[in-house]
């Protein structure tokens, strides 16, 4: 009898469901035998600090990729927005999943929207990308760090530390927390992150090509396709966790739509700079070149201003 195959996951309950998703597809589709290795990242131990400040979203990769490495898992299951846009040598993104909705869901207890807050209300989130399109929104806000969980940041929220905060929206409905959403941001008013709402499969590059050719079978391709531009963005222009970036695709009929905006790292009440492009897609390569594309419009409206700061 064939060993099962091993994801290394997270051990947070989003993480967990998100690696339970994926043993049910392969089991599903191909009769795989597959377990789960729960593993501990230090992103989810650093609590009292943003991630732009500790080393960013590679935090709650890296021990997953370890696993990987060492042949103690086969493939690694991530919120995609999570995943660094440059992978390690020896790595492989083999699958992006369909994507759940990719907007920001505003939380609230006793606020209907946004426009509710009175001024001076406190709204958490340590994602700057937020912070600067918040500030953009509502500049009369206070904007303080949320860091922990899904269910820490919603502990902190029924604590009164917030009046409201800012979470992804597909998170909440993967866990059945959907009647905690007070509504979503629509794209136009708050861009999403590269790869929100969608999963990526990360593997050894070393991995047996039968695997691999699996996992490819997975891929959702609007999303794929989506995700290339989405993150070729924030690689051209250098992307990390200190870049307040936000982008995001729309594929139909062979073409995508990309719309991107830049905000201001350290003065995040300056006006964000947007671009949207469009154009044709048949492959993650014709998709990337788009969202390079949308990086050089930035760059033409003064993103090398903003990335400069300290």
């Amino acid at each position: 009898m064939a060993a099962p195959i091993l994801i290394a996951t997270r051990e947070s309950r989003l993480a967990l469901w998100q690696a339970e998703h994926v043993r049910a597809l392969l089991s599903e589709r191909f009769g795989l035998a597959v377990e789960l290795l729960g593993m501990t990242t230090r992103g989810d131990q650093i609590l009292d600090r943003t991630l732009s400040k500790v080393g960013g979203k590679g935090l709650f990769v890296k021990e997953l990729e370890t696993a990987l490495e060492a042949g103690h898992a086969q493939l690694a299951v991530h919120s995609l927005k999570d995943v660094p846009m440059e992978l390690p040598a020896g790595f492989v993104l083999a699958a992006v999943l369909e994507r759940e909705d990719p907007r920001d869901a505003f939380v609230s207890n006793r606020f209907e929207h946004l426009l509710a807050l009175p001024p001076g209300a406190v709204v958490g989130t340590s994602s700057l990308r937020r912070v600067v399109q918040l500030m953009n929104l509502r500049p009369d806000l206070r904007i303080e760090p949320l860091r922990g969980n899904l269910d820490t940041r919603l502990r902190k929220l029924d604590e009164g530390g917030y009046d409201a905060i800012v979470l992804a929206a597909a998170g909440l409905k993967r866990l059945g927390l959907a009647p905690r959403i007070r509504g979503c941001f629509e794209v136009a008013q708050m861009i999403p992150s590269a790869g929100q709402g969608a999963l990526g499969i990360e593997m050894a590059a070393s991995a047996p090509p039968e695997l691999l050719a699996q996992m490819s079978a997975l891929i959702h391709r609007p999303t794929w396709l989506a995700a290339h531009a989405e993150r070729a963005v924030s690689r051209a222009l250098g992307g990390s966790c200190s870049m307040p970036l936000a982008a995001h695709a729309v594929w139909q009929d062979g073409r995508l739509t990309l719309v991107a905006a830049l905000g201001h790292p350290d003065q995040p009440e300056r006006p964000l700079l947007r671009t949207e492009v469009e154009g044709p897609a048949e492959d993650a390569g014709q998709a990337a070149m788009l969202g390079e594309t949308a990086a050089a419009q930035l760059q033409n409206a003064g993103a090398a201003d903003y990335l400069a700061a300290p």
